[in-house]
């Protein structure tokens, strides 16, 4: 059976990346029939902190990406990376560096200055080991993995065969000491113990496959199958700017995007449906996944796109639940008025992108914000006359009586005024009447809302204005 895992570091934010990344390797188990694991990679202790852990899984969770075993987590399991460790001792495959960093450093420009790509010389490699053990008492170390002089080559199945010259990399550090594994001997550990069959993960991991799978034929574990996918760009084609790198998913859930548009616009990230579409349902990703149809190239990061698409689902859904996702971005006193709530989230839906956007677009029909007076008048029409218009649309709005103000028995009305004065002249003041603003709903929409009493008192303080 086909075993993937999505491996975090809980050492920062969980970011766009790392969830393209679970959600390919989510996709792939669920299309194949296999399971799709959570290992949670805290070796780090100083970096590491349970807040993380926590955003990790509450991001999964709310992506509806569920896991099928328990969380694994490397803390938990370090007795088990000291016996692989001890045993690459008795192989003759590990030893105890003691260089320290100044000592690497000026090996390294030794190196460049000579034109040769830096690696570790292999200095501490033939130390005898009664020298190692005296200085292990008063010297720190760390061990070190010896890595053959040979090509490693692997298939890639997405990027085709794959060759590194094992001989530039030099001995790698696996670990600062027994009981702290670094990350790609712990990997290779676990995705063994935890009968990991393939390895789906960004582009940027390639450079250490050749490193873990030397590690797996040096403790006799069986080669698995990989996977990188490409890079993620910003919209220029080059690495992603820091606005976005520094972007997490807590953030972009605080912004009011939907775990479907999230869904939708990551798996597009590299990866295209069979029949070129925009929008697909996680249903049909399950259905139609496959790895073949992951390009090599750069995925594009559009925001637009993004946006788009969460406006897309926000409009898709049913009046109650935009109401529900609602209750955290608008105030308590809104959800009292539930009709009148219901109504400008009818109205304004079209125009709403993400949820936190809503305050912003609906918060005039809620309360009626400050404006300048200059803003009433259309283009160059004056004062007196805009004022003189505003007082004909009170008149023609009075005369509607208040259990039948709708658009049906005003907007006649409205459109004669409109023909003889101009559609600027009434209908602008009349908006900005309204909402204090020069871009909102039409007026008579707003006007159908907010009723009769209502926008008869803003149009009232508009004349005041004006006055």
């Amino acid at each position: 059976m086909i075993r993937v895992r999505f491996a975090p570091s809980p050492t920062g934010h969980l970011h766009m990346g790392g969830v393209r990344t679970a959600l390919f390797n989510w996709l792939f188990a669920r299309h194949e029939g296999g399971k799709f694991l959570l290992r949670i990679e805290d070796t780090d202790k100083n970096r590491s902190k349970k807040e993380y852990e926590d955003e990790i899984i509450n991001v999964l969770k709310w992506l509806g990406l569920d896991w099928d075993e328990e969380v694994n987590r490397q803390s938990e399991r370090l007795s088990l990376y000291e016996g692989y460790l001890k045993k690459l001792f008795e192989s003759g495959l590990a030893y105890y560096c003691f260089c320290t960093l100044e000592e690497l450093e000026a090996e390294s420009q030794a190196q460049l200055t000579q034109g040769l790509p830096p690696k570790y010389s292999g200095k501490c490699r033939h130390l005898k080991r009664e020298e190692v053990e005296e200085r292990l008492k008063k010297e720190p170390a760390v061990i070190r993995f010896k890595v053959p002089n040979r090509v490693v080559a692997f298939h890639d199945m997405i990027r085709g065969n794959v060759e590194f010259n094992a001989e530039l990399i030099g001995d790698i550090v696996i670990a600062k000491s027994l009981q702290e594994p670094l990350y790609n001997f712990a990997a290779a550990v676990d995705d063994f113990e935890m009968k990991i069959t393939h390895v789906i993960r960004g582009e940027e991991h390639i450079s250490n496959t050749p490193k873990q799978i030397l590690i797996q034929e040096a403790l006799g574990f069986d080669r698995l199958e990989y996977a990188h996918l490409p890079l993620i760009l910003g919209p220029d084609r080059k690495k992603l700017s820091k606005r976005f790198l520094d972007k997490s998913m807590d953030d972009y859930i605080k912004d009011g995007y939907l775990a479907e548009a999230i869904i939708n616009f990551l798996v597009l990230l590299g990866w295209h449906p069979k029949e070129d579409r925009e929008v697909i349902s996680l249903a049909d990703m399950v259905k139609e996944f496959s790895l073949n149809r992951v390009q090599k190239a750069g995925a594009i990061f559009n925001p637009e796109k993004l946006d788009w698409l969460n406006g897309y689902y926000l409009r898709s859904l049913p009046l109650k639940i935009i109401v529900e996702k609602l209750k955290k971005f608008i105030p308590t006193a809104w959800l009292k008025k539930e009709k009148l709530l219901e109504k400008v989230i009818e109205i304004e839906k079209e125009r709403m992108r993400r949820l936190n956007e809503f305050p912003d677009l609906a918060g005039f029909f809620f309360d009626l914000p400050d404006y300048p007076v200059l803003i009433l008048n259309w283009q160059k029409t004056n004062a007196a006359t805009t004022l003189d218009n505003l007082k004909a649309v009170a008149e023609a709005l009075r005369a509607v009586p208040k259990e039948d103000f709708s658009k049906k028995t005003f907007e006649s009305s409205l459109m004669l005024l409109a023909d003889a004065r101009g559609r600027g002249e009434i209908f602008w003041p009349l908006r900005v009447a309204l909402s204090g603003r020069e871009a909102s709903p039409g007026p008579l929409d707003i006007l159908e809302i907010l009723g009769k009493e209502e926008s008869l008192q803003r149009i009232q303080a508009a004349i005041k204005k004006l006055s």
